[in-house]
């Protein structure tokens, strides 16, 4: 049986459209439609229910280094308050997950990882623990909400008592929200502005309403799993199962900007040395035809697979389908080049754009 977020009664209350995701029964969509979610977001702010997600501590005075050997990315020189983003790869340079860490000290972080990725994620760190290190799963007590979108900053700070986060990919530890201790970030998965809050499940129930009287005046709308596909798709968000899995480096999925080759070592830099240049890239398609292409669809260029596309949706904020797509890197395949999509035995004609599609006019990157 999917289990329940703390959330549930609420989305239920609300009149939400319930699937099963990740072992979860999970909201994806409101009476207000995942349209009007979405552009929420992009002009105001949306709340979205994901304590689906697993979080897991590494603390001891071998948790640094049990992290620069698990991870890509360089977190040596990470600060306490920041949180970085980084694939986690197999000893094949293929992708296990891609995670969130988040450093409160020198000896303890907090990794955050896809919901459907929890039981093997944790059987995988465990069995790479080395030296003075333990390793914890908090994922059953900690709830999560997003608030995204503009307007989130005014809306967090008329409820917050503490210091709101004020950069992007950094938190705020041990701050008061309704009551209830939490942990506060500038981070997202919409490419919006906006903050993720950490609490213990009996309180996420008292943050959700404070957030959401204190958003009502800027029109705040609870928002599900459909808009928040949309909304990662718009910007080009990677998302676990489709653009990435254990048969996708990386590189090959366009995070080598998270990949730090120059460090001593982490699991996968053999593999992904001698795979050198990668076969395969990810690239935009705007889809200029009629028609939507969805994930695992065959891209086509002058009659020949090329490649195929991971995810794909229309775009309500941008106005037009567009799909992201793993293809040869010996295609041919760059900006401004005619491509096909067999949408089910139809093709749809799509050009190749840069990604991501949408990027919100002030964007501070922290890698």
């Amino acid at each position: 049986m999917d289990k329940k977020t703390p959330l549930y009664d609420i989305h239920v209350s609300l009149g939400a459209k319930t699937v099963p995701y990740a072992g979860f029964t999970m909201p994806v969509y409101y009476p207000s439609g995942i349209i009007k979610e979405h552009m929420a977001v992009r002009e105001r702010a949306g709340i979205f229910d994901v304590s689906h997600m697993g979080e897991f501590l590494l603390t001891g005075a071998s948790a640094s280094d049990t992290l620069q050997m698990l991870v890509t990315n360089d977190c040596a020189g990470m600060k306490s308050g920041r949180v970085k983003y980084s694939p986690m790869c197999s000893d094949a340079g293929g992708t296990i997950d891609d995670v969130l860490i988040f450093k409160r000290s020198d000896t303890e972080y907090m990794l955050v990882v896809n919901a459907a990725n929890i039981e093997k994620d944790a059987a995988w760190i465990r069995s790479r623990l080395t030296g003075r290190v333990s390793f914890t799963d908090i994922s059953d007590e900690t709830a999560l909400i997003a608030l995204q979108g503009p307007a989130s900053a005014r809306i967090l700070g008329r409820i917050l008592y503490g210091v709101v986060p004020e950069k992007y990919y950094t938190f705020t530890p041990d701050v008061i929200i309704a009551g209830v201790a939490s942990l506060v970030s500038r981070t997202g998965y919409t490419g919006e502005d906006g903050f993720e809050i950490f609490a213990d499940p009996n309180g996420i129930v008292r943050i959700w309403a404070a957030l959401m009287d204190a958003g009502h005046s800027d029109g705040l709308l609870p928002c599900g799993l459909g808009a928040r596909d949309t909304l990662r798709l718009e910007a080009a968000m990677p998302l676990y199962g489709h653009e990435i899995d254990r048969g996708v480096t990386p590189f090959e999925a366009g995070l080598g900007f998270a990949v730090k080759m120059k460090k001593d070592d982490f699991i996968g830099k053999r593999a992904l040395i001698a795979a050198g240049a990668p076969a395969r890239a990810r690239v935009g398609l705007k889809i200029t035809g009629r028609g939507i292409a969805r994930g695992d669809y065959p891209v086509l260029k002058d009659g020949k697979v090329v490649g195929k596309t991971t995810s794909g949706t229309y775009c309500p904020y941008l106005g037009y389908a567009a799909a992201m797509a793993l293809v040869q890197t010996d295609a041919g395949i760059s900006f401004g080049v005619n491509v096909e999509v067999d949408v089910r035995g139809r093709a749809v004609e799509a050009v190749v754009v840069p990604l991501p599609f949408y990027k919100r006019p002030f964007t501070e990157l922290v890698y």
